[in-house]
């Protein structure tokens, strides 16, 4: 049996593969630790073959990715002066090829495909949480946290922060009808509970500064582009002049008061101030890509010790900038902040000026929410997470050309979410 082209790669027909495709490549994200290295395998499988399927549409202004893929190139090149070249070459290459498929997911399936799949992956990944998790102690502010079946309360907390987006961005964006609006409805509730449950402050304080800046934009998206300018300009100042208010009068203390937690963020403050320590030693490029938290390594191992880490893996600096600057020096911390920054704002700069574009608003809304939780946790600088994947596929949409924007959408007669963004 021959299968068309247009059914895998075409963002007007091929809604169905792109939904299983991305629901899989969550649910890999979320559990490829329990199951093992056949799911990593089935995640290749769905974004790598498209590239024999149609070369052409895919690699089409293949340059425009240039500032993208830059931090996973420094992250492979780092081999050549990594502490631990052997973990450095197998992490770098794991990087790149995952910031491949996502780049590739950018140019097959529309932001519309991605929002179906992600509710859908979401949904599976908190019920099988919620069927097969459990309770865990943290002995740092000694509470009892859900965490699922993940190793962390911040994990479940960040598919549930994800799934309450993608309920709200399908519902009231995308404006999906009938049982996907119902789906969504369910998948938003579900992970609600998981949230709760979870008591993960950063996923908590992230979804609602996010919804909370989408709600705003949604508000200035109907005022004319002249006078929405002007809102945008208005908007950014009172929000940094709120926050900085806020932290002084020590709201923020109080927030995370409410989940039982002191203003040093249970041990980060600590964390950081050796982070900062560690990124001395090297301060231009670096120890390497993942060549930190080695087993065997001296301070990898003090610091596992300290935070009570018996598995001695999975453990970082819980600051993106810091984690980047003690692996990859300031040359990598200064690609991943142009990363970081020009995603978000670059669909500002879009829907400023666009009549109507909801695959620029939920686009930011998922830059932004990566860029808050940025300072507290570590969530897009690895391999088969996630937090990667989703950063660098709405990356990749911003670097398209507008006119081959969701791989050349030309008539959206097949559908009328494209027809009214094309």
């Amino acid at each position: 049996m021959k299968i068309s082209k247009a059914l895998l790669v075409d963002p007007e027909r091929n809604s169905l593969y792109g939904c299983a495709a991305v629901a899989l490549s969550i649910f890999v994200f979320a559990y490829s630790t329990r199951f093992g290295q056949v799911f990593v395998l089935a995640y290749y499988a769905c974004w790598l073959p498209l590239l024999l399927v149609d070369r052409r549409r895919i690699l089409d202004c293949y340059w425009r990715f240039g500032w993208i893929v830059a931090f996973a190139v420094l992250a492979c090149l780092s081999v050549f002066w990594s502490a631990a070249p052997t973990a450095t070459a197998r992490a770098g290459v794991q990087l790149l090829s995952h910031v491949i498929c996502a780049l590739i997911a950018a140019r097959t399936i529309s932001l519309h495909t991605l929002c179906r799949g992600a509710i859908v992956g979401i949904f599976v990944v908190l019920l099988y949480s919620f069927a097969f998790g459990q309770y865990n102690y943290d002995p740092l502010d000694g509470t009892y946290s859900f965490v699922g079946a993940f190793s962390s309360k911040n994990q479940i907390g960040l598919f549930a922060s994800l799934g309450i987006y993608f309920a709200f961005s399908g519902i009231f964006i995308l404006r999906e009808r009938a049982a996907w609006r119902l789906l969504a409805l369910v998948c938003g509730a579900v992970s609600a509970v998981a949230l709760a449950k979870a008591q993960s402050a950063t996923s908590v304080l992230a979804i609602v500064a996010t919804l909370g800046a989408v709600g705003c934009l949604m508000v200035v998206m109907k005022f004319p582009p002249s006078i929405r300018k002007i809102a945008l300009v208005a908007a950014s100042i009172i929000a940094v002049v709120a926050v900085f208010a806020a932290t002084s009068l020590g709201a923020f203390d109080v927030v995370l008061g409410a989940f039982g937690k002191d203003s040093t963020l249970t041990g980060r403050t600590y964390l950081w101030s050796q982070g900062w320590e560690a990124a001395a030693q090297a301060p231009v490029f670096g120890v390497g890509y993942q060549a930190y938290w080695v087993q065997g390594f001296s301070e990898a191992e003090r610091l596992w010790a300290e935070f009570y880490i018996g598995s001695r893996s999975g453990f970082h600096f819980h600051n993106t900038y810091i984690e980047v600057l003690v692996e990859l020096g300031a040359v990598g911390l200064v690609l991943i902040a142009m990363l970081m920054i020009r995603v978000p704002f670059g669909f500002i700069s879009r829907l400023a000026s666009a009549r109507h574009d909801p695959v620029s608003l939920v686009a930011f809304g998922i830059a932004w929410m990566f860029l808050i939780r940025s300072f507290v946790e570590v969530d897009v600088i690895n391999p088969y997470v996630v937090g990667s994947f989703l950063l660098y596929y709405v990356a990749g949409l911003l670097a398209s050309p507008l006119g081959s924007r969701h791989a050349v959408i030309s008539t959206g007669q097949r559908d009328p979410f494209l027809k009214a963004i094309a």
